[in-house]
């Protein structure tokens, strides 16, 4: 099975996302969004692949969610937020063949596996 995992390896349940993968017998290639970034277009395939609006996939608990008054904003404003600032993109997200998944909770992935 070909899978992706969007992965932050300072959160804890990206680790256990990936770590579940890995039991499941799935090695996904993992990508650091953090240092490569997000296009616009990767977002809006990946959030409507998963069934979620930007303001489903934002990271409240961040900082600059309250910073940048996104509580407030658009879909189309938190999305150029997320762009500019990719710690706002809730994580993990994992793509496999069978789907696109937000695996929060972790338990999120076993419809994609």
């Amino acid at each position: 099975m070909d899978a992706t995992i969007y992965h932050n390896p300072r959160c804890s349940t990206s680790r256990k996302t990936l770590d579940k993968l890995r039991e499941a017998g799935v090695e996904p290639t993992v990508v650091k969004y953090l240092d490569t970034g997000w296009t616009r277009e990767q977002l809006q395939k990946l959030f409507a692949d998963a069934g979620l609006t930007p303001g489903q996939a934002v990271r409240k608990r961040e900082a600059l969610y309250t910073e940048l008054g996104l509580a407030d904003a658009d879909d189309d404003a938190v999305l150029d937020a997320m762009v500019e600032h990719p710690v706002l993109v809730e994580r993990p997200f994992v793509v496999t063949d069978k789907g696109t998944a937000l695996a929060r909770p972790i338990e999120n992935v076993d419809a994609v596996l």
